[in-house]
């Protein structure tokens, strides 16, 4: 028994506390703990505050972390439980990802109202999303449909799309399934044609360097084909310089010792893309991203970065 509770850091929303829940489990599991041993304490951040605009006008991925890494760095909690794919690539001074959950399925979910799959939507129609990767990946796929700006947490979202404000929209399949609203999906997209953003769905925890005894908790949960898979997308993110302002794709699988790594960068109006592809020796994972990220930065030339910032 611990003479106090171990401070979980999370967002409020249903997901992220779904998330702090999974990790508390699996501390609890890894260390014979009970729920008492352990307190989630729900910090609001601007990304949660903010829904009048776009994430990308207001700052980019930071807005859905500042809060929780300044709790974490003045010791009102001890770890911080995260989405991995909302990590800015430069975290602050002091802080580091010192675990990794094993990585749900990273593929996006199509949810539609009157269609089965984005194929099936009549010319036209209209999309709703909040990620710049996801809209430039469906004006990609459907140059006709109608792509409209779309904030709100997993529920909200899922409300908007009964209410027949839109007529299909795309979340992630691990969320909606951490969630048990697998039931709601209509389609999947497949990786090699509709790639998913860097880290989506995969859990990510991030705690101060130096804190031994937080390091040896957290060492039995980590999950280490996902961090050498997230290093190799946080690397190729961060050759980049991606953010909430870039619409980046990729995924790294590992096969047995080496890493396979698929990147894609779009022009917002999905016009023009650029895919990369590399592998490599695991223990190579993130020279391979940065590698990848350089590579495909080089091919599309500077002028193709300017309408991003």
């Amino acid at each position: 028994m611990q003479t106090q509770p171990l401070k979980i850091g999370t967002r409020g929303s249903e997901l992220a506390l779904a998330q702090a829940r999974e990790t508390r489990a699996l501390l609890m599991a890894a260390h014979g703990l009970e729920e008492q041993d352990f307190e989630i304490v729900v910090i609001s951040t601007s990304g949660d505050r903010i829904q009048d605009r776009p994430l990308s006008e207001a700052g980019g991925k930071g807005l859905f972390t500042k809060e929780i890494e300044e709790a974490l760095l003045d010791g009102r909690i001890d770890i911080a439980v995260h989405s991995s794919k909302d990590m800015p690539t430069v975290l602050p001074d002091g802080l580091y990802l010192s675990a990794f959950l094993e990585r749900e399925d990273p593929r996006d979910a199509f949810i539609g109202r009157t269609a089965k799959t984005i194929h099936d939507l009549p010319q036209g129609a209209t999309v709703g999303s909040s990620s710049l990767r996801r809209q430039a990946l469906i004006r990609h796929m459907r140059p006709d449909i109608n792509v409209v700006m779309y904030r709100g947490n997993v529920q909200t979202r899922l409300r908007k799309l009964q209410e027949g404000q839109v007529d299909a929209t795309l979340l992630a399949n691990a969320g909606l399934r951490r969630l048990g609203l697998a039931d709601v999906i209509t389609d999947l997209m497949g990786v090699e044609t509709f790639p998913p953003a860097p880290g989506q769905g995969a859990i990510c925890i991030e705690s101060r360097m130096g804190d031994t005894r937080i390091d040896a908790m957290l060492a039995p949960i980590n999950h280490e084909p996902t961090r050498c898979a997230l290093m190799c997308e946080r690397a190729f993110l961060a050759a980049l310089d991606g953010s909430c302002r870039t619409p980046i794709a990729g995924l790294a699988r590992i096969v047995g010792d080496t890493i396979r790594f698929e990147g894609m960068i779009l022009t917002p109006d999905g016009v023009t893309a650029h895919s990369v592809s590399d592998s490599g020796p695991v223990c190579e994972a993130e020279a391979l991203g940065r590698r990848a990220g350089e590579d495909v930065r080089k091919r599309a030339g500077e002028a193709f970065f300017e309408g991003w910032g």
